[in-house]
Protein backbone atom coordinates (compact mmCIF):
# COMPACT_ATOMS: atom_id res chain seq x y z
CA UNK A 1 0.00 0.00 0.00
CA UNK A 2 1.30 3.43 -0.95
CA UNK A 3 2.39 5.94 1.70
CA UNK A 4 0.55 8.93 0.22
CA UNK A 5 1.34 12.38 1.60
CA UNK A 6 0.85 15.99 0.51
CA UNK A 7 3.18 18.93 0.06
CA UNK A 8 2.12 22.51 -0.69
CA UNK A 9 4.80 24.61 -2.37
CA UNK A 10 4.96 27.97 -4.12
CA UNK A 11 7.88 29.27 -6.12
CA UNK A 12 6.63 31.83 -8.60
CA UNK A 13 4.24 30.92 -11.37
CA UNK A 14 2.46 27.67 -10.58
CA UNK A 15 2.74 26.52 -14.19
CA UNK A 16 6.50 26.09 -13.64
CA UNK A 17 6.24 24.25 -10.35
CA UNK A 18 3.44 21.96 -11.56
CA UNK A 19 5.26 21.11 -14.80
CA UNK A 20 8.33 19.96 -12.89
CA UNK A 21 6.64 18.00 -10.11
CA UNK A 22 4.34 16.19 -12.54
CA UNK A 23 7.53 14.60 -13.92
CA UNK A 24 8.83 13.32 -10.58
CA UNK A 25 8.78 9.59 -9.92
CA UNK A 26 6.43 8.93 -6.99
CA UNK A 27 4.30 12.05 -7.51
CA UNK A 28 0.69 11.04 -8.07
CA UNK A 29 -0.51 14.57 -8.85
CA UNK A 30 0.59 18.19 -8.85
CA UNK A 31 -2.36 20.57 -8.87
CA UNK A 32 -2.08 24.32 -9.42
CA UNK A 33 -3.97 26.50 -6.98
CA UNK A 34 -3.96 29.26 -4.41
CA UNK A 35 -3.27 29.34 -0.67
CA UNK A 36 -2.19 31.58 2.15
CA UNK A 37 -4.63 34.46 1.84
CA UNK A 38 -7.86 35.62 3.36
CA UNK A 39 -10.24 35.55 0.37
CA UNK A 40 -12.29 32.34 0.16
CA UNK A 41 -12.53 30.68 -3.26
CA UNK A 42 -10.23 33.12 -5.05
CA UNK A 43 -10.04 33.26 -8.82
CA UNK A 44 -7.02 33.90 -10.99
CA UNK A 45 -8.33 37.42 -11.60
CA UNK A 46 -8.44 37.96 -7.81
CA UNK A 47 -4.92 36.61 -7.35
CA UNK A 48 -3.47 38.81 -10.09
CA UNK A 49 -4.39 41.93 -8.10
CA UNK A 50 -1.85 40.95 -5.45
CA UNK A 51 -4.33 42.00 -2.76
CA UNK A 52 -5.74 38.62 -1.66
CA UNK A 53 -2.70 37.44 0.31
CA UNK A 54 -2.77 34.16 -1.61
CA UNK A 55 0.24 32.72 -3.37
CA UNK A 56 0.23 30.64 -6.52
CA UNK A 57 1.05 27.18 -5.18
CA UNK A 58 1.03 23.54 -6.21
CA UNK A 59 -0.50 20.81 -4.09
CA UNK A 60 1.66 17.73 -4.58
CA UNK A 61 0.33 14.28 -3.68
CA UNK A 62 3.24 11.85 -3.47
CA UNK A 63 4.14 8.35 -2.37
CA UNK A 64 6.69 8.90 0.41
CA UNK A 65 7.98 5.35 -0.11
CA UNK A 66 9.11 6.40 -3.61
CA UNK A 67 10.03 10.08 -3.17
CA UNK A 68 10.50 11.80 0.17
CA UNK A 69 9.39 15.27 1.20
CA UNK A 70 13.10 16.09 1.49
CA UNK A 71 13.59 15.02 -2.15
CA UNK A 72 10.75 17.34 -3.18
CA UNK A 73 12.44 20.17 -1.29
CA UNK A 74 15.81 19.45 -2.92
CA UNK A 75 14.07 19.95 -6.27
CA UNK A 76 12.24 23.04 -4.99
CA UNK A 77 15.48 24.90 -4.17
CA UNK A 78 16.83 24.26 -7.68
CA UNK A 79 13.80 25.16 -9.82
CA UNK A 80 13.23 28.67 -8.50
CA UNK A 81 15.15 31.45 -6.77
CA UNK A 82 14.28 31.35 -3.06
CA UNK A 83 16.33 34.50 -2.40
CA UNK A 84 13.99 36.93 -4.16
CA UNK A 85 11.17 38.38 -2.07
CA UNK A 86 7.79 38.32 -3.82
CA UNK A 87 9.00 37.70 -7.33
CA UNK A 88 10.47 35.22 -9.75
CA UNK A 89 11.90 36.71 -12.93
CA UNK A 90 9.36 39.09 -14.44
CA UNK A 91 6.51 37.71 -12.28
CA UNK A 92 6.13 40.24 -9.46
CA UNK A 93 3.88 40.43 -6.41
CA UNK A 94 3.18 38.54 -3.21
CA UNK A 95 1.28 35.95 -5.23
CA UNK A 96 4.66 34.81 -6.63
CA UNK A 97 6.42 34.46 -3.29
CA UNK A 98 8.54 31.48 -2.39
CA UNK A 99 6.65 29.50 0.23
CA UNK A 100 6.54 26.11 1.90
CA UNK A 101 3.22 25.42 3.60
CA UNK A 102 3.97 22.47 5.88
CA UNK A 103 1.38 19.79 6.68
CA UNK A 104 2.80 18.77 10.07
CA UNK A 105 5.72 19.34 12.46
CA UNK A 106 7.83 16.73 10.68
CA UNK A 107 7.53 18.64 7.38
CA UNK A 108 8.27 21.90 9.21
CA UNK A 109 11.51 20.52 10.64
CA UNK A 110 12.48 18.94 7.29
CA UNK A 111 11.89 22.29 5.56
CA UNK A 112 14.04 24.16 8.10
CA UNK A 113 16.88 21.65 7.77
CA UNK A 114 16.62 21.61 3.99
CA UNK A 115 16.70 25.42 3.81
CA UNK A 116 19.84 25.51 5.98
CA UNK A 117 21.59 23.12 3.60
CA UNK A 118 20.30 24.88 0.47
CA UNK A 119 21.53 28.24 1.74
CA UNK A 120 25.06 27.11 0.89
CA UNK A 121 24.12 27.26 -2.80
CA UNK A 122 23.07 30.92 -2.69
CA UNK A 123 24.97 34.16 -2.14
CA UNK A 124 21.87 36.00 -0.87
CA UNK A 125 19.75 34.80 2.06
CA UNK A 126 16.82 32.47 1.40
CA UNK A 127 13.58 34.38 2.03
CA UNK A 128 11.15 31.48 1.57
CA UNK A 129 8.12 31.75 3.83
CA UNK A 130 7.55 28.73 6.08
CA UNK A 131 3.98 28.53 7.39
CA UNK A 132 1.37 25.94 8.40
CA UNK A 133 -0.68 24.68 5.47
CA UNK A 134 -3.81 26.78 5.02
CA UNK A 135 -6.84 25.88 2.96
CA UNK A 136 -5.91 25.07 -0.64
CA UNK A 137 -8.08 26.35 -3.48
CA UNK A 138 -7.68 24.56 -6.80
CA UNK A 139 -7.05 26.93 -9.72
CA UNK A 140 -9.30 27.07 -12.74
CA UNK A 141 -9.20 24.10 -15.11
CA UNK A 142 -7.25 25.95 -17.81
CA UNK A 143 -4.31 26.32 -15.40
CA UNK A 144 -4.02 22.56 -14.83
CA UNK A 145 -1.34 20.84 -16.92
CA UNK A 146 -0.79 24.24 -18.54
CA UNK A 147 2.65 23.45 -19.90
CA UNK A 148 1.54 20.13 -21.38
CA UNK A 149 -1.29 21.88 -23.22
CA UNK A 150 0.65 25.04 -24.20
CA UNK A 151 4.30 24.03 -24.50
CA UNK A 152 4.89 26.14 -27.62
CA UNK A 153 3.49 29.31 -26.06
CA UNK A 154 6.12 32.03 -25.47
CA UNK A 155 6.06 32.05 -21.65
CA UNK A 156 6.24 28.28 -21.57
CA UNK A 157 9.26 28.25 -23.90
CA UNK A 158 11.08 31.10 -22.14
CA UNK A 159 10.28 30.36 -18.48
CA UNK A 160 8.77 26.92 -17.88
CA UNK A 161 10.87 24.81 -20.27
CA UNK A 162 14.25 25.92 -18.82
CA UNK A 163 13.07 24.97 -15.31
CA UNK A 164 12.03 21.54 -16.56
CA UNK A 165 15.38 21.10 -18.30
CA UNK A 166 17.27 22.18 -15.17
CA UNK A 167 15.30 19.62 -13.14
CA UNK A 168 15.91 16.88 -15.70
CA UNK A 169 19.64 17.54 -15.81
CA UNK A 170 20.14 17.70 -12.05
CA UNK A 171 17.62 15.06 -10.97
CA UNK A 172 17.51 12.53 -13.80
CA UNK A 173 17.17 9.69 -11.27
CA UNK A 174 13.92 11.27 -10.01
CA UNK A 175 12.39 11.44 -13.47
CA UNK A 176 9.21 9.42 -13.65
CA UNK A 177 6.31 10.15 -15.95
Amino acid sequence: MANMQKALLGGGCFWCIEAVYNRVKGVESAISGYAGGEKPNPTYRDICTGTTGHAEVVEITFDADVVSFRDLLDIFWVIHDPTTLNYQGADRGTQYRSVIFYQNEEQKEEAKASARIAQGEFRDPIVTELSPAPEFFEAEEYHQEYYVQNSTQGYCQAVVAPKIQKFMMKFSEKLGK
